[in-house]
């Protein structure tokens, strides 16, 4: 139902924009930016080997590695302590007008000259919620009862939630509007794209690392087989 209910909301929304949102003929680009395939990468490459550029794009690569495990990683020990899947999906129906709402509340302090200062000012907040996060999967098995979990553990889990997303969202709409105000306008959809696209990688590939390290560093211990191991999958299934 969530999903049938957003999915019409985004058939709708688009179709109206088809239908009502017209094109100013009147204004010509200046300037074309690229004439193909060959340009583009050429005008990419031009781009990155700048030397601001560059430098950016390290720091923007490496700036999301402190949060990656407690961002990929927190959901699945949770289900993997007993949460039910379902009652963290419904945790996502809340968050939705805290998403729509966080950004135009953030983007009045990134419309200033230095929109990345709320970006490094969110970042220590959101390494001291990976720490909670932790802290939230050691306390689930405790409280966990036959029934299942008390209403107060899933206040305390859609109140981390609510935290995270501040933070999230703090960090993402001040890097956006960081891209777009340095990327020149005569090629500002090639340059803006390239920085948006090292900073959706700068997020993706520790979460990638993170999951794939869950397992070499997860210490398992076998009850009622001695001479058994757990430290592989296959040896755990055994």
């Amino acid at each position: 139902d969530f999903l049938f209910f957003w999915g019409a909301v985004f058939l709708i929304t688009t179709t109206l924009v088809a239908l009502l949102k017209k094109e100013n003929k009147e204004l010509t680009p200046t300037k074309e930016e690229t004439k193909g395939i060959t340009d583009t990468y050429r005008l990419l490459f031009s781009i990155i080997k700048m030397p601001a550029v560059l430098t950016f794009c390290l720091l923007i690569l490496t700036a999301k590695v402190g949060f990656s495990a407690a961002d990929a990683v927190t959901g699945l020990k949770l289900v993997e302590e007993g949460v039910p899947k379902e009652h963290l999906a419904l945790l996502a129906v809340p968050m939705v007008p805290l998403q729509i709402i966080l950004p135009l509340i953030i983007s009045k302090y990134t419309a200033g000259p230095q929109p990345l200062n709320t970006f490094y000012k969110a970042m220590p907040f959101r390494l001291l919620l990976g720490l909670e996060f932790a802290f939230l999967v050691w306390w689930t098995p405790k409280v966990k009862h036959e029934e299942g979990f008390p209403v107060y553990y899933y206040a305390v889990v859609l109140l981390s939630y609510a935290l995270h997303q501040i933070t999230l969202y703090s960090m993402y709409v001040a890097i956006m509007a960081f891209n777009a105000k340095v990327s020149d306008p005569l090629i500002g959809g090639t340059y803006m794209t390239l920085l948006n696209t090292v900073s959706n990688l700068g997020g993706n590939w520790p979460s990638t690392v993170a999951l794939w390290l869950v397992d070499p560093l997860t210490v398992k211990e076998c009850a009622g087989a001695q001479e058994q191991t757990c430290g592989t999958t296959v040896a755990a299934e055994v």
